[in-house]
């Protein structure tokens, strides 16, 4: 992880995932029911990222976040513009992905996100979200936004 100021944001979460893997494959864990970073079951999706292209800014009002890479690599820029958080105005860069960096990202609501596909072939992101999806209680903003300090 990479952070771009010097504290990580509050509420964020990095955790070290378990890999089994051997000349077969691998399995490769990222939650479950009796973790102390699973708070409820909303859906599980997983998010296609061509290189180099980048998905971004949006925040879930109500919704947690919880992120492994699987196949590929990403870059998760984080920004923190909550009200009375004492890391407003931090922003911070997670790169997900195998071998070194299989990890659950955890991303409470609140706060903006993006991300953007790396190296030369697709990447596979998962999200284990705590509720549903619904678009009503999302918001989204333009990678050109001037709110954000962070240039793509």
């Amino acid at each position: 992880m990479v952070q771009l100021n010097d504290r990580v944001i509050e509420g964020v979460i990095s955790v070290p995932l378990k890999v089994i893997e051997d000349d077969r494959g691998a399995v490769l864990h990222m939650l479950r029911a009796d973790s102390q970073h699973f708070n409820g079951f909303g859906e599980v999706y997983f998010s296609q990222v061509n290189p180099g292209a980048v998905k971004g800014w949006k925040r879930h009002r109500l919704m947690t976040q919880r992120f492994a890479v699987p196949m590929g690599r990403i870059k998760i820029v984080i920004h923190d513009d909550r009200e009375g958080s004492p890391t407003r105005g931090r922003t911070e860069e997670h790169i997900l992905g195998r071998p070194d960096a299989y990890r659950l990202l955890i991303i409470p609501p609140m706060l903006w996100y993006g991300f953007q596909g790396l190296g030369k072939a697709p990447s596979v992101m998962t999200n284990c979200s705590d509720i549903p999806h619904d678009p009503g209680e999302s918001d989204q903003m333009s990678l050109e936004t001037e709110t954000i300090p962070y240039a793509w």
